[in-house]
C-alpha cells in the first residue's frame, strides 16, 4: 500500500474540503438559491448582516445526507441509500429524509447514547451503578427516546423518583454522582438540567438549593449491589421537630414553602419544569442546537453564567418558546433544526473573521465520536469488534453484532474507544468527551494491524475487489458511495486511472479504499 501515500491520499487529503475551505468547492456546495426556510435563518441571518458577514451556500444533496445520517443516526447511509438519494430530482426529499431517520432504531440507540453521557451511565469509579443498574437505567432512557417522553416529564420522574435502583430505573440519577452530599447532588440537578457549573454560582445560592437534596435516603436491600433511593421522612420530621431544617430557596431568589412530609424534590422539580423557568427549556434547546450543530449559541452549552451571554439572544429564545409551545416534543425541536437551511449549509466558510463560526455562517467542522467511527468502519468492511470491561460481573462480554453507539456502560469498551476519546462519563460535562485529533488516532487509522485486518478479510468489500462483472468505474463509484457517501469527481477518476496503471485491479481498489478512510472528509462531520 506504500505507493498509495504518493498519490491517493494526497487527493483525497486535498479534495475533502472537511479540513480545507480551499479546495475544490463542487462536492460540497450546492448551485441550488440560498433560501430562508423559517424563522431560525430569519434570526441567524439578520445577526450575521449585523456582523456584515455573508453566509455560507448550501451543502450539496451528498454532504447533506451524509451529515444528517450522522447526526440524527450516528451512521453512515447505505450505497443504496446514497445512491437513491442522490439520483431523487424531488424538491422535498431532504425533508422527507428527515422524517425517515427519526423514526429509526438507530436515531434512539444514538441519541440514548447522547442521554447516557449527560446523565453519567457508568458502572464503574468513579461512578458506581453497577451493572445491573445500569442496564436498567439504559433500558429506561432508551424507552423515554423511543417514545419521545416530553422533556418536562422526563425531568420530573428523574427529580422525584423513589425506589429500587433495578426495578425504578429513574432512581439512578441520584446514583450516578461522585458524591452523595446534599450540595453536590443540588450543582449535578443544576449542570444536568440548567446548563450550570459549580463556579458559576455563589455559596449562598447553592446553600439555598440544597435543603430540596438533604432528604434523600440510600438503603441497601439482600440482593446484591440492590439500593433503595427514597425521600426519609424519618428525617425529615426530625428536622422540622428540632428547627434544624434550613431554608430552600430556589436558585431565581423565591423562597420555597415548603410542605410537612412532602419530598422537597417534587417542589424543587415543579419549580424547574414550569415554562417561565429561565433555565430549563433554554438549557435543553441550547444543549440540542449543540448536538447538531457542533457548537452552542452559549458556548459551552454546560457552561451557563451572565458573563458567557448567548451568541445570538434571539435565537435561543425562539428555539426555547417552541419547545415548550410544543409540549416539550424534543424530536420536534430537531426536526426544526434539521430543515432549517442554517444547518443545511456547507461548511466552507466566507470569512476568515471567528464570529461567522460563532454565529452559524457556516456549518462548524468536527470528528466524528469514537463510536461513530468504529461502527462506521464495521459497516463499510462488514466485519465486528470486541468490548468488554475489566469488572467481574454481568455483561462484562458483549455480541459480536454489538454496535459502540448501543453500548450501554461506558465502563464496557476497547482500545480504539479509549484511544478515540470516548466519554468517560465522569462528570456529565460534554469535556467527558475528547474530539480533538491526535498523532496517535492518525497512526492506528493509517498502519495499525487493526484496520489493516478489516480490510484484508473485509466479507462486504473482498467480493467487491475482486469481482470480475463489475467495471472499474462501478467498482470505484461503490466504494466512494460506500465510505464518503458521493460520487467520485472527473479530477478524482483521473487520478486514480494514473494510479490504477501501477498495479492490479484489485490492489488499486484495496488501496482506494483504505485511502478514503484514512482522508480528512471520513473521520469529520462537514
Amino acid at each position: 500500500m506504500k505507493n498509495i501515500l504518493a498519490v491517493v491520499l494526497p487527493l483525497v487529503l486535498t479534495m475533502g474540503g472537511a479540513v480545507n475551505a480551499g479546495s475544490p468547492v463542487a462536492p460540497f456546495e450546492s448551485s441550488s438559491e440560498f433560501r430562508l426556510q423559517g424563522r431560525i435563518d430569519e434570526l441567524v441571518l439578520s445577526r450575521l448582516n449585523q456582523l456584515n458577514i455573508a453566509p455560507a451556500n448550501s451543502c450539496s444533496d451528498a454532504v447533506f445526507l451524509r451529515r444528517v445520517f450522522l447526526d440524527v443516526t450516528g451512521t453512515l447511509p447505505t450505497p443504496e441509500e446514497a445512491r437513491q438519494f442522490l439520483g431523487d430530482n424531488d424538491p422535498d426529499k431532504r425533508r422527507k429524509l428527515v422524517d425517515q431517520l427519526l423514526e429509526r432504531d438507530q436515531y434512539v440507540d444514538y441519541w440514548t447514547m447522547k442521554w447516557c453521557d449527560l446523565l453519567r451511565v457508568k458502572s464503574e469509579f468513579p461512578i458506581n451503578l453497577w451493572p445491573n443498574a445500569v442496564q436498567a437505567y439504559h433500558r429506561w432512557i432508551r424507552t423515554c427516546i423511543r417514545e419521545n417522553l416530553p422533556y418536562d416529564k422526563f425531568a420530573r420522574e428523574m427529580l422525584t423518583a423513589s425506589g429500587s435502583n433495578f426495578r425504578k430505573p429513574q432512581v439512578n440519577f441520584y446514583r450516578a454522582m461522585q458524591s452523595r452530599e446534599p450540595q453536590a447532588v443540588a450543582q449535578a440537578v443544576a449542570l444536568t438540567f440548567m446548563g450550570v457549573r459549580p463556579a458559576s454560582w455563589p455559596k449562598e445560592r447553592w446553600s439555598g438549593m440544597t435543603p430540596f437534596f438533604s432528604q434523600i435516603a440510600y438503603k441497601p436491600t439482600l440482593e446484591w449491589k440492590e439500593e433503595i433511593v427514597l425521600f426519609d421522612q424519618d428525617k425529615a420530621a426530625s428536622e422540622e421537630a428540632t428547627g434544624t431544617l434550613k431554608a430552600a430557596v430556589f436558585p431565581d431568589g423565591t423562597p420555597a414553602r415548603l410542605e410537612p412530609g412532602r419530598d422537597p424534590r417534587a417542589a424543587f422539580a415543579d419549580w424547574l419544569i414550569t415554562p417561565k423557568n429561565e433555565w430549563f427549556a433554554r438549557n435543553m434547546a441550547n444543549r440540542v442546537w449543540y448536538w447538531l450543530l457542533g457548537r452552542g449559541i452559549v458556548n459551552p452549552p454546560d457552561d451557563v453564567r451572565p458573563d458567557n451571554p448567548p451568541g445570538n439572544p434571539e435565537l435561543l429564545a425562539y428555539l426555547e418558546l417552541e419547545l415548550v409551545s410544543s409540549g416539550y416534543d424534543l424530536k420536534h425541536l430537531v426536526r426544526l433544526v434539521l430543515n432549517s437551511s442554517t444547518y443545511q449549509r456547507s461548511h466552507i466558510s466566507t470569512t476568515e473573521d471567528p464570529k461567522g463560526e460563532e454565529n452559524f455562517a457556516c456549518y462548524p467542522l468536527r470528528r466524528i465520536e469514537a463510536e461513530v467511527m468504529i461502527d462506521a468502519i464495521c459497516q463499510i468492511t462488514g466485519t465486528t469488534e470486541q468490548y468488554s470491561s475489566i469488572i467481574p460481573e454481568p455483561f462484562t462480554f458483549m455480541p459480536e453484532a454489538q454496535r459502540a453507539v448501543a453500548l450501554a456502560d461506558a465502563s464496557i469498551t476497547s482500545p480504539f474507544l479509549e484511544k478515540f476519546g470516548r466519554s468517560s462519563r465522569d462528570s456529565g460535562l460534554e469535556s467527558d468527551r475528547n474530539n480533538r485529533p491526535t498523532a496517535s488516532q492518525r497512526l492506528h487509522l493509517l498502519n495499525s494491524s487493526h484496520i489493516r485486518r478489516k480490510f484484508e478479510t473485509s466479507p462486504k468489500l473482498q467480493p467487491l475487489l475482486r469481482s470480475n462483472d463489475m467495471k472499474r468505474e462501478e467498482v470505484i463509484s461503490q466504494l466512494y458511495l460506500t465510505i464518503l457517501s458521493r460520487f467520485p469527481t472527473d479530477e478524482e477518476l483521473k487520478t486514480l486511472d494514473t494510479y490504477s496503471k501501477t498495479g492490479g485491479r484489485g490492489s488499486s481498489a484495496r488501496d482506494l479504499a483504505w485511502a478514503l478512510v484514512n482522508c480528512p472528509e471520513f473521520s469529520y462531520r462537514h
